[in-house]
């Protein structure tokens, strides 16, 4: 079967139809792959049903597993997290963030793949590309050079981590991507940012809010219902994602692998 590589939305997003994640990649897919994963920032593969070893098998044809900072890995496989069924009052994934802007060195890539999924519990992506290039010229100017302390605050609290050990990181409000040269904003929920460098927290409070609330229109968004087998992997670096709570008490388990990222710059 001939790989098909089809648009999710005209924004973000991609599916795969035509591969099997639990058979090894050949070059010519994986180059195909790797195309369309920098094209559309975010890609879809349904019924995979793929176990921890071929999930990080996958994985590894990108780069480099670890294991993710603050969550408890998946007995015998230390680099995949399993996300389960988290109280709704206590979900730190119910906003718009990248995945680990609070460390010196955020992943790049995550991958996950859904083992046990609800009745809803959606997950949605938006492009930070598009983000970036829709702001007017003056704004992008405004943006150049700027930093913004990120903290883990929202994971630490569900956690349960110290106040004084919940980790925190300065990043670039602008990063390039390495690969394609091409600028995202990088910015996160006010409950996980501490201000821009420089900046008073009056001052950058009105700034921030508007850049959040404008990465996120509806325009600019992919919004998947998981199927059990489903795998979807992003572009932690010019992406962000937000995991819908809408399920209740129902049982929802996804397999989670990230890969290590460069410093933003």
């Amino acid at each position: 079967m001939a790989v098909k590589i089809t648009p999710t939305t005209g924004s973000v997003g991609a599916s795969v139809d035509g591969i099997n994640l639990n058979e090894p990649l050949d070059d010519a897919q994986f180059e195909l792959l790797q195309r369309a994963f920098l094209d559309h920032c975010t890609l879809v593969f349904r019924g995979q049903h793929i176990q921890p070893r071929e999930q990080l098998a996958f994985a590894s044809r990108w780069g480099e597993p670890v294991v993710t900072a603050m969550l408890q890995p998946l007995d015998g496989y230390p680099e995949v997290v399993q996300i389960t069924k988290i109280p709704k009052e206590t979900a730190s994934t119910e906003a718009w963030h990248y995945d680990a802007p609070f460390t010196a060195v955020p992943p790049k890539v995550s991958i996950l793949s859904a083992v046990h999924v609800p009745h809803g519990g959606d997950t949605m992506w938006s492009n930070q590309y598009l983000a970036y290039e829709r702001l007017s010229p003056g704004l992008r100017e405004t943006l150049q050079g700027l930093k913004l302390r990120f903290r883990g605050s929202r994971l630490g609290r569900m956690l349960g981590v110290a106040e004084k050990d919940i980790p925190q990181a300065v990043h670039p409000i602008v990063r390039t991507h390495p690969e394609t040269g091409r600028k995202a904003l990088y910015i996160a929920h006010d409950e996980n940012v501490l201000g821009i460098e420089g900046w008073t927290m009056e001052e950058s409070r009105p700034l921030l809010n508007y850049l959040y609330q404008h990465s996120t229109t509806p325009d600019n968004v992919y919004r998947h219902t998981w199927s059990r087998g489903d795998v979807v992997m992003w572009d932690n670096r010019c992406t962000m994602h937000y995991a819908v709570h809408d399920y209740g008490s129902q049982e929802r388990v996804l397999n989670r692998v990230t890969l290590k990222g460069e410093v933003p710059m």
